[in-house]
C-alpha cells in the first residue's frame, strides 16, 4: 500500500490479515447519517450525494465500513466527515468517489486517526476536494474549467475545495477600452482597458501574458462574487469648432482585482489617463498616463506624444506605450486555452490633406482600432478592451467621430478534478 502527497490510498492486490469484524446494516442509507463503530453501511447515492459522519471520541480499534450500494458514488460522492479526528493523518474530510467502491476504516490513534485498511478498488478514497462554481459561459479543458464573462454576472462558488485538490482560481480581468478623439486635424487614439492576470500556475500552467509573471492565483470561499465587465468609451463627435477627447472606458472587477478603463484619446489636448492612457491630439503636448490608478505589475502603458504633422498619437496598450501615431501593442494569454491578444491601443487619426505626410496609425495588436485619415476612427474589438482609433477630418467635410472602445472581459480558470 502506498500513499501520495495528498493522502490518496493506493492498495495493492493480495491477501489481507484479519482487521476485525463488522455487523452490516442491510437497510441502505439514503440520507446523511452518523456511523457507529463495528458497523458496516450500504450507502445509496442514487438521489444525491451523502455525508457519513464518523463516530465522535473514537477508541483505538474502532471500525467503520462503507459500501457504495447503487454504484453511483462516482456521480454522487460519499463524503466521509472526520468529526474532529484525523483521516490518514490529515485534518481533512475524505471522499469515496469510485463506482461500487467500499472502504474499511480503523481508528489507530490521535495522530493518524482513521486509517483505511482494505478497499474493493485501488484508490477508493481521497482527501482532495475541488473548487465547484457556476456563472458565465463555462468550458472544460482537461482537468480545468474556464468561466468567461462578457457581461455582468456572478461567479457562484458552492465548494471552496482544499489544498489537496484546488482552492484557488486563476483570473484575467480586462477593462473597457477608451474612445478615440476627434478634432479639425489628427486626433489621438484611445488607451486600452487595464489588463490584469495571474500566472496560471494554479490551473495547468497555461501560457499567461508577461503581466501575469509571478502573480498568485486568488483563494475563493463559498459565496457569490459579482462580476463587472467594463464597456468601451464612446468616441468623440467633432467638427472644426468642436474638438474633444474621447470618453474613457469603464472598469472591470472580479473579487479584489479591479482593472481601470482605458483613457480617451486626446482631441483638444493630451490624452486621458487610464488603465492605458490615450494618445495626444495633433500638436498637443503631454501624454495620457497609463497604469492609473497604479497597481503592480502595471496594468497598462501611457499614450503617445503628438508630432506637429496634423496627425494624432496612438493610445497605450497593455504591452507597450503608444507611439507618435501607432497604438501600443496588447498582450497574449491562453487562459481560455486559445492564445488571444487583448488590450491594444487605438491608432492616431490624420487630416486628409495633400501636405500631410503618411497615413493614420494602425491599432495595436489585441483589438486596438485603427486611426483614420479624413474619416471616422475604427472601434476597438469587443471583449478585448482595445482602444478606439482617432478620427481625421477631410477638408470640406463636417463632423468626424472617434472609434468607440472595445468592451472588456473577465475569465476565471481552476482545477476541478484530478
Amino acid at each position: 500500500m502506498s500513499i501520495n502527497s495528498c493522502g490518496t490510498t493506493m492498495l495493492d492486490q493480495g491477501t489481507y490479515s484479519d482487521i476485525g469484524s463488522v455487523t452490516w446494516n442491510t437497510t441502505a442509507k439514503t440520507s446523511n447519517f452518523t456511523a457507529t463503530s463495528k458497523s458496516g453501511f450500504f450507502v445509496n447515492t442514487t438521489s444525491g450525494a451523502i455525508t457519513v459522519t464518523l463516530p465522535s471520541s473514537p477508541s483505538a480499534g474502532d471500525i467503520v465500513a462503507i459500501k457504495d450500494y447503487a454504484n453511483t458514488a462516482d456521480t454522487n460522492n460519499i463524503t466521509i466527515a472526520r468529526n474532529g479526528s484525523n483521516i490518514k493523518g490529515q485534518a481533512l474530510d475524505a471522499i469515496l468517489d469510485i463506482e461500487g467502491g467500499s472502504i474499511f476504516l480503523v481508528y489507530v490513534d490521535g495522530t493518524q486517526g482513521w486509517r483505511p485498511t482494505i478497499s474493493a478498488q485501488s484508490d477508493d478514497i481521497s482527501n482532495a476536494q475541488y473548487v465547484t462554481a457556476t456563472g458565465g459561459t463555462i468550458t472544460t479543458v482537461g482537468n480545468f474549467k474556464i468561466h468567461t464573462f462578457t457581461g455582468p454576472g456572478t461567479f457562484c462558488v458552492s465548494n471552496a475545495g482544499n489544498a489537496c485538490g484546488s482552492s484557488t482560481v486563476d483570473y484575467m480581468v480586462v477593462a473597457g477600452g477608451g474612445g478615440g478623439a476627434a478634432n479639425s486635424n489628427g486626433a489621438g487614439g484611445a488607451g486600452a482597458g487595464g489588463f490584469r492576470e495571474s500566472s496560471g500556475a494554479a490551473s495547468g500552467s497555461y501560457s499567461a501574458s508577461p503581466l501575469g509573471s509571478g502573480v498568485s492565483a486568488l483563494p475563493v470561499a463559498v459565496q457569490g462574487y459579482p462580476i463587472t465587465v467594463g464597456g468601451g468609451g464612446a468616441g468623440h463627435v467633432g467638427d472644426p469648432e468642436n474638438a474633444g477627447n474621447g470618453s474613457s472606458g469603464s472598469n472591470s472587477v472580479f473579487s479584489s482585482k479591479t482593472s481601470a478603463g482605458g483613457g480617451g484619446g486626446g482631441g483638444a489636448g493630451a490624452g486621458v489617463a487610464g488603465g492605458s492612457g490615450g494618445g495626444a491630439g495633433q500638436g498637443q503636448s503631454g501624454v495620457g498616463a497609463g497604469n492609473t490608478p497604479p497597481v503592480s505589475p502595471p496594468q497598462g502603458n501611457s499614450g503617445g506624444q503628438s508630432v506637429p504633422q496634423e496627425r494624432g498619437a496612438g493610445g497605450g496598450g497593455a504591452g507597450a506605450a503608444g507611439s507618435c501615431v501607432t497604438g501600443g501593442a496588447g498582450v497574449t494569454s491562453s487562459i481560455n486555452a486559445t492564445p488571444t491578444a487583448r488590450a491594444g491601443g487605438g491608432g492616431g487619426g490624420a487630416r486628409c490633406f495633400p501636405a500631410v505626410p503618411g497615413s493614420a496609425g494602425s491599432g495595436g495588436s489585441g483589438g486596438g482600432g485603427a486611426g483614420a485619415k479624413g474619416n471616422n476612427g475604427t472601434a476597438g474589438t469587443a471583449n478585448t478592451g482595445g482602444g478606439g482609433g482617432g478620427a481625421g477630418r477631410k477638408p470640406g467635410v463636417g463632423n468626424n467621430t472617434g472609434g468607440a472602445g472595445g468592451s472588456g472581459v473577465v475569465v476565471i480558470r481552476y482545477k476541478y478534478q484530478n
